[in-house]
């Protein structure tokens, strides 16, 4: 079965780093495109980034643009996302979705938790 193991959440202060990562399994990773997505307390979910198959093409919400980057290992189906200059509205929980359905379904992984405060 399709199964998305987000990990690499936590506390960190404003201005720091965190690496997130998840591990994509039950499906053939690399014929995917992947997003990352993030639901804030109190807020809708919203798309962060996405990127292509191959990882050539990388897109990006303009409230992370320049400060995220998201990549992918196919060897390993493993997606990334480095997240630097984290701001307090960066908190929330942060969750990897493949770009498309798979036989018919969509999936979303159980989140990893990012929290952003002094």
């Amino acid at each position: 079965q399709v199964q998305l193991v987000e990990s690499g959440g936590g506390l960190v202060q404003p201005g720091g780093s965190l690496r997130l990562s998840c591990a994509a399994s039950g499906f053939t990773f690399s014929a995917y495109a992947m997003r990352w997505h993030r639901q804030g307390p109190g807020k809708e979910r919203e798309w962060v980034a996405s990127i292509n198959t191959g990882g050539s093409t990388t897109t990006y919400a303009d409230s992370v643009k320049g400060r995220f980057t998201i990549s992918r290992d196919n060897n390993k189906n493993t997606m990334f996302l480095q997240m630097n200059s984290l701001k307090p509205e960066d908190t929330g929980l942060y969750y990897c979705v493949p770009g498309t359905l798979i036989r018919g379904q969509e999936y979303w992984g159980q989140g990893t938790q990012v929290t952003v405060s002094s």
